[in-house]
């Protein structure tokens, strides 16, 4: 959201120095004023145009800023067939998982839904390998489950989680 604000202030910025340039201009009245109604009318419509786009998915061809991210993990996945893949995606170093949408493709689509199927068998997560880069490696799966997460250990716990051990009361430990 910040980043979201922090782009609306330059394309204020923006505006208002194309206002000023256009009211300091040698010109006749009616265009200064329409260089400042035309100004005064951007900084609205750029605010609604971003706050629109926060609820869209992003295509992963833009992504510009994370493009050399090794691996994310998948949140949740929907498949529109013929359509797109949508991805919720937790990427690491940030705190807000964010939404993402790849082009259809049927050998994806299966990928992912053979992934999501191990990983619920697995009781596991999802991980997405190289989710922004356009690999020329078709073979290498783009989904992959992790494995079975290790179960705690029993012996010499302490903590809320440790087992309880019945212990008799005529008897000292």
């Amino acid at each position: 959201m910040q980043i979201m604000m922090n782009l609306f202030g330059v394309a204020v910025v923006l505006a208002a120095g194309l206002a000023t340039i256009g009211i300091w201009s040698p010109r006749k009245l009616w265009v200064k004023v329409g260089a400042v109604a035309l100004a005064a009318a951007f900084m609205p419509l750029s605010y609604a145009s971003f706050a629109d786009l926060l609820s869209k998915p992003k295509p992963v061809a833009l992504e510009w800023f994370h493009r050399s991210m090794s691996e994310a993990t998948v949140l949740s996945a929907r498949m529109q067939e013929g359509e797109a893949i949508y991805l919720w995606l937790q990427i690491a170093d940030t705190s807000e998982p964010r939404y993402y949408k790849i082009g259809w493709s049927e050998d994806v689509a299966k990928q992912l839904q053979q992934a999501m199927r191990e990983a619920e068998k697995n009781q596991g997560g999802l991980r997405m390998e190289l989710p922004f880069e356009n690999t020329w490696d078709k073979d290498k799966p783009m989904f992959y489950a992790l494995p079975q997460p290790k179960l705690p250990e029993k012996n010499g716990e302490t903590g809320p989680n440790a087992p309880m051990v019945y212990q008799h009361p005529g008897t000292s430990a």
